[in-house]
């Protein structure tokens, strides 16, 4: 199958993503103000498809920027421990029961950002003391904080009652259920912001997936230029985790994916990684949408299910 059948295969299901749930909608309605379709096509769905591409966007462009940054394919926000520790200060939010702190923004979703940034500044902190095998070292840490964190989680599992459980369970998997316009506007300025700083960073980023020490023969400041991008990149996934909950291996499937459809550089990768991610996600979400087992399934779940596997045939083909 060509690459524009792909392409266009893509965007017809993602075309169908409105109108996919457990209520069918009527044609004639969705146009017709205060009808049920209505309400639920412009206030469940095109909310809901909104969120879902520009979710898929920012994790296919971090995993882009964090594998070039690095030179390491299994380099994801992901791998690395960011979602891991969104997810303690989500659970450490909902323990505290706090509510909602400051210009409405709830306790959970403010710990759950707040818990990815640390985990970045803290492997920024770390990742000073690599001396060899710098990308293999920063992952293994990645690795290790993760298990301390769910360590940690286990910790506020046991001291939790079962309603605050299942409430950070339900976290936990990742969800795309919105109501309204205003997640899917943060998360999208957040997406635009990292899409449009990459762009702007894009020769630099050029001659740095290159050659390191070829882009300092140039004039760049690699470990400034890495600090900044993994700053916005981490803004970005902490925003969209501490609202969605983590959605694991997106940004280790797409930009793999796209590299093999379009053997190109970085700097023109990054649009089709944008664009591939969010189609991706929200096909992955049209899937969740059709399997009804007590309510839509998250699309945490799906992806997990795909990154799984995905992720070991990285590994077992790294090493031939």
């Amino acid at each position: 199958m060509s690459k524009k059948a792909i392409l266009t295969l893509l965007l017809f299901i993602a075309c169908l993503s409105p109108f996919v749930g457990t209520v069918s909608l009527h044609l004639n309605d969705i146009a017709t103000a205060g009808t049920l379709s209505h309400q639920i096509f412009f206030e469940l769905r095109l909310p809901r498809m909104l969120l879902a591409f520009m979710a898929g966007a920012t994790l296919a462009l971090s995993g882009l920027l964090f594998q070039t940054l690095f030179r390491n394919v299994l380099m994801t926000p992901y791998t690395l421990g960011i979602s891991s520790g969104a997810i303690l200060g989500a659970g450490i939010g909902m323990k505290l029961g706090w509510g909602s702190l400051i210009f409405g923004i709830g306790a959970v979703s403010l710990f759950g950002f707040l818990g990815a940034v640390l985990t970045v500044m803290l492997l920024l902190y770390l990742s000073r003391y690599l001396q060899h095998d710098h990308s293999t070292s920063l992952l293994l840490l990645g690795i290790a904080l993760s298990f301390f964190y769910t360590a940690a989680l286990m910790i506020l599992y046991f001291l939790s009652s079962a309603m605050e459980i299942q409430t950070l369970v339900r976290f936990t998997m990742g969800s795309l259920s919105t109501i309204g316009y205003t997640y899917p506007a943060v998360v999208s300025m957040t997406t635009l912001l990292l899409l449009g700083i990459l762009h702007v960073k894009r020769y630099e980023l050029q001659l740095f997936s290159l050659s390191e020490e070829q882009a300092r023969l140039k004039g760049i400041h690699t470990e400034q230029l890495r600090l900044q991008l993994l700053v916005v990149a981490s803004l970005s996934i902490g925003v969209l985790v501490s609202l969605t909950g983590p959605i694991g291996f997106v940004g280790l499937i797409v930009p793999h994916i796209v590299r093999r459809l379009y053997q190109s550089n970085i700097s023109q990768l990054m649009l089709r990684t944008f664009l591939i991610g969010g189609l991706f996600l929200l096909i992955c979400d049209v899937v969740a949408r059709t399997i009804h087992v007590g309510g839509n399934l998250p699309v945490g779940i799906i992806t997990a299910l795909l990154g799984g596997p995905f992720f070991i045939y990285l590994i077992l083909k790294r090493q031939q």
